[in-house]
Order: C-alpha cells, then structure tokens, then sequence
C-alpha cells in the first residue's frame, strides 16, 4: 500500500463568455411589450386647455331625411312632397348648406328607379354627400 500523494483534477474552467440567448429573448419581450403598450399611452394624455370665447365644439354635421315608401309617395323630413317640390327644397338646403348629408330611406318594395330619382334630384340641388339607411339584421337564435 502505498499512501501518496491524491491528484486532484481542475475543475471546470471558468465560462468567459456571456450567454446572449436569454438576455435576446428578453429584450424582444420587452419591444413586444412597448409596441403594444405605446398607442395606448397616446391617447391618454390628460391636457388642461385653455378656455376662450372663440373655440366652439364643432357642430354635428347637418342632415335630411328624404324617405320613399311602399306606395312609393317621397316625404322630405317626415313632409310629403312631390318629386318637383322635392328638387326645389333639397336646391334650397343645399344653397344654405352645401355640406348637408342627404339620408335616403326607402322600403324593400320600392323600384330602384324610383331611388335613382330621389339621389338625382339630390345631386342636381348640389347635395353630393348621400347615405343610406339600413335596418341592422338580426341575429339568430
């Protein structure tokens, strides 16, 4: 038996490289993150403004209501006007106007000629914005 010296063995040398994979991902959370977060943060700003006479809040925007029924009779704002009379006060809003949004309301039943009729009448008197107005359909059960 011999009673010697043990040899010991080094053991693992030292890592003097950083490893960059968990420091990646953590920024590219954090950039997630901010491209989320950053137009919520927008328009959230909270501002004190100051108060004049001459700032107004802008007005709604102005509108007719032109309807066609099932008879196929054309009311102007819940007034019933024929398709002449019907040129005549749309030309009249439009001169007090011109930005006016005419709304055509007309039933399922209505020819389409009839429609055309009214929008022409409409974009004569200089009324160029035109919507229309749907029912919205129900949902199933």
């Amino acid at each position: 038996m011999s009673f010697g010296r043990l040899e010991r063995t080094s053991g693992p040398q030292p890592m003097s490289e950083i490893n960059m994979t968990p420091l990646i991902d953590v920024m590219l959370v954090l950039v997630v993150i901010f491209i989320i977060t950053a137009p919520l943060l927008a328009s959230s700003i909270k501002l004190d403004l100051p108060k004049t006479d001459a700032a107004k809040a802008g007005d709604a925007p102005k509108f007719v209501m032109v309807v066609i029924d099932k008879a196929g009779q054309t009311y102007l704002d819940d007034k019933a006007v024929q398709p002449d009379e019907l040129a005549r006060k749309l030309a009249q809003i439009a001169g007090q106007s011109p930005e006016t949004e005419v709304q055509l309301r007309a039933d399922e039943a209505v020819p389409y000629g009839r429609v055309v009729e009214a929008m022409g009448a409409a974009q004569k008197a200089g009324l160029n914005r035109i919507g229309f107005v749907a029912d919205a359909v129900a949902a199933p059960k």
